[in-house]
């Protein structure tokens, strides 16, 4: 086949050796002696075949796909190599009243690329109509090319060597959510060229931190290459969280030393996190793409067959479903996304060795035209399919679409962003009224919401901040959102956010203000990871990071956002160290972490409840005290005696009484009087951080709660006492000689 095409002033006239090839797999595939292309559409009539200079710079060659089949088009040029750079021009209707908005003179990405070239410059050229005229049924005849990025062909090869997935327990797995570039950029123990790298989050130094943190799995925002809005760029600013998909198989180059070497980088950084025990999650952005709405640009499905890969109103399919809220829904009713999405799913799972995936959205993963199913197509396939059923699949289950809430909807197999817990343990530490029966359900993994069909307590991921809103450090110090630096006018962002700024709006001097923060700051991480269910941490949160009150920071790639280690203070190590001996705690006593969910019923076999709520005068909580809006402290004795699961009881299961006080006052409680030779030793003290021995209490004596604290005692028994005491005191060590925090003094 000739190709004849005009680059600039002059012609290139090549000719390749087109064969047919396969129809499968999708996407540019190397097999040692030449590359596959093949790339779905229903509805295109010709698919044309870019190839461009090892630059990515020119074209060298238009080629004619000469094959279709089942609504793919495909060929095979046995001279193409891995390093091979590519776009497709997709011929067919422009119709948008239609749903078809082909246009080949705009340039497009593979949906499977591996790998992407280049950068996306914004530009009339993208846009399938005329921009100027701000009308969609138009046609744009200019050539987008110059505007955008390229595919390249990639060899998988890779080495791993003896890496092996930490494969970590749901019920021992601690989440610990943050950002490639924004956990590092500023680290001071790395090189320059280190910081905000794939590299550097996998260097000795981070990984040392996290180890010692106790945190099991790193969940990392998106990392799937992106584009920054327009719109942002016109402000100076940017699109940091990254929630703006271009290709579901590339792995970002802005996180990569050397960017054509993402791909390799991406793999060395999960192998090194592996070999420390630390798994990766990856947030994935399945519901939208980058395109947009009808006025947005052309850059990969829309020209490639739109109303396959879209949601489209049924009556006017020139418009697009918006469940989003970001212009446009990902169809994943049809086979062909579906395909497209869980062929992603498996590359990321197999090929990059990532054990788990966040999803952004998710209940529009789950909804067919007649509403969320948890029995839709992509939730069943996820189910059944022998690789992603292996992997930790959460669910962020909520949008804005019809039936979009759904915590507790979604199938077995997921666990789910749980914003009950989040709200609950902000509104009672807050001093709320009526909290208490709420945060009852919340402690013990909302088995109100989780509790059915085999799913386990693990199901409930409790967090009190992620990425989104506040940090922990800005809930105690703000009662008002401050986003002006995203220049809206301080409209964006939730204004619902149950926080409590202690006296005084932002900084202070005031050391009785000072005190009473950071003392809220230890109650919340406590009741997170003593909670039941699987906690999750936001990066920054153990030693108090602000973003100086912004709760929407997508924006900020700055040092708002990046984690600030050097000016990290007193309070913030002794708050760091409070969180360590919070994980040990927790990862040493398995009555913190059932397999089953807590429901106060009565353990025949043991004799004992597995759970039993406590007033501070030391009797059973009854309706009127649940009741009761007053109700600000009351405890939760777990039994250790009680099965956890199956017929027997680890060791270490000990019986552990937690206490919670929300009034302002000091409160007298009673603890239950312990059995002979056994006594109460106190572990934890929210006002007491300091304590690092397990500390004998005296029964007879109520003991004095601090207004605002949390406290946590074990029951040390007359036989077997010792293990127990020496998980406790492990626990608490792990909190007094902690491995340095980067650029911190001591």
């Amino acid at each position: 086949m000739d190709a004849r095409i005009e680059i600039g002033k002059s012609r290139v006239m090549r000719r390749s050796r087109i064969r047919e090839g396969s129809p499968f797999p999708l996407g540019a595939n190397w097999d040692g002696l030449g590359v596959n292309f093949a790339l779905f559409s229903a509805n295109a009539t010709k698919v044309e075949l870019c190839l461009f200079d090892d630059a990515g710079e020119r074209e060298l060659e238009r080629i004619e796909l000469p094959e279709y089949t089942d609504e793919v088009w495909h060929g095979y040029l046995p001279e193409a190599r891995p390093g091979t750079i590519y776009a497709y021009r997709v011929h067919g209707p422009y119709a948008p009243e239609q749903g078809h908005r082909f246009n080949p003179n705009k340039l497009l990405l593979d949906p499977y690329a591996r790998a992407i070239v280049g950068d996306l410059t914004w530009g009339p050229e993208l846009f399938g109509y005329k921009l100027e005229t701000g009308d969609d049924l138009t046609f744009d005849t200019r050539d987008s090319s110059d505007r955008m990025p390229r595919c390249r062909v990639i060899d998988p090869a890779f080495t791993w060597g003896r890496e092996r997935s930490p494969a970590v327990p749901w019920e021992r797995t601690i989440f610990y959510e943050t950002h490639v570039k924004g956990f590092t950029k500023l680290h001071p123990g790395l090189p320059e060229e280190m910081r905000g790298t794939y590299d550097g989050l996998a260097s000795a130094e981070v990984v040392a931190y996290l180890r010692g943190l106790g945190v099991t799995s790193v969940e990392l925002l998106p990392i799937h290459s992106f584009v920054n809005d327009s719109m942002l760029l016109d402000k100076g600013l940017t699109n940091y969280w990254g929630y703006n998909t271009l290709s579901f198989f590339a792995p970002a180059r802005r996180y990569a030393r050397n960017q054509a070497f993402a791909f390799s980088e991406f793999k060395e950084m999960v192998a090194r996190l592996h070999d420390a025990g630390l798994e990766v999650i990856l947030d994935v952005v399945y519901n939208h793409t980058a395109e947009g709405n009808e006025k947005g640009p052309t850059l990969s499905f829309k020209g490639i067959d739109n109303a396959s890969y879209y949601r489209l109103l049924p009556e006017t399919p020139r418009y697009y479903i918006n469940d989003t809220g970001t212009g446009n829904t990902f169809n994943l009713s049809h086979p062909r996304v579906l395909q497209l999405v869980t062929d992603s799913l498996r590359y990321w799972a197999t090929e990059m060795r990532v054990d788990g995936f966040r999803f952004d959205l998710a209940t529009i993963l789950g909804r067919e035209t007649h509403g969320f199913d948890e029995g839709g197509g992509f939730l069943d396939t996820c189910r059944q399919d022998p690789v992603l059923s292996r992997a930790k699949l959460i669910a962020e289950p909520w949008d804005i679409g019809p039936g979009g809430y759904q915590v507790g909807g979604f199938p077995p197999g997921w666990a789910e962003w749980n914003d009950r817990f989040r709200d609950t343990v902000r509104a009672f530490w807050k001093g709320d009224e009526g909290q208490a029966a709420e945060l009852a359900a919340r402690l013990t993994a909302s088995g109100d919401k989780f509790n059915r069909r085999g799913r386990k307590p693990w199901a409930s991921v409790n967090f009190i901040a992620a990425h989104d809103g506040f940090t922990l450090n800005d809930l105690v110090s703000y009662d008002e959102k401050h986003n002006a630096a995203n220049g809206e006018d301080n409209r964006d962002g939730h204004s619902h956010n149950l926080s409590w700024n202690c006296g005084v709006e932002g900084p202070t001097d005031d050391p009785e203000i000072l005190a009473l923060r950071e003392r809220q700051k230890r109650n919340m991480l406590a009741t997170l990871l003593l909670a039941q269910g699987t906690p999750m941490l936001l990066a920054g949160d153990e030693f108090g990071r602000t973003q100086r009150g912004n709760n929407n920071t997508y924006c900020q790639d700055n040092e708002l956002n990046w984690v600030d280690w050097s000016g990290i203070d007193e309070a913030g190590q002794g708050l760091a160290a409070f969180a360590r001996k919070l994980i040990a705690l927790r990862q040493g006593f398995a009555v913190l972490r059932r397999a089953r969910f807590l429901t106060g019923a009565h353990d025949e076999g043991a004799g004992v409840k597995d759970a039993t709520w406590l007033t501070p005068d030391g009797t059973e909580m009854d309706a009127d005290h649940w009741g009761d809006p007053n109700t600000r402290c009351f405890g939760l004795l777990l039994d250790g005696r009680a099965r956890a699961t199956g017929l027997r009881r680890p060791a270490s299961d000990a019986t552990l009484l937690q206490v919670v006080n929300a009034h302002h006052d000091v409160v007298e409680f009673a603890l239950p009087e312990p059995p002979a030779g056994q006594r109460w030793l106190l572990l934890v003290d929210t006002n007491r951080p300091e304590l690092d021995e397990p500390e004998p209490f005296e029964f007879g004596h109520p003991y004095m709660v601090t207004g605002r604290s949390l406290l946590l005692f074990v029951l040390r028994p007359e036989r077997g006492g010792g293990a127990i005491l020496a998980a406790a005191r492990a626990a608490l060590l792990a909190g007094t000689a902690p491995p340095p925090l980067p650029g911190a003094e001591g």
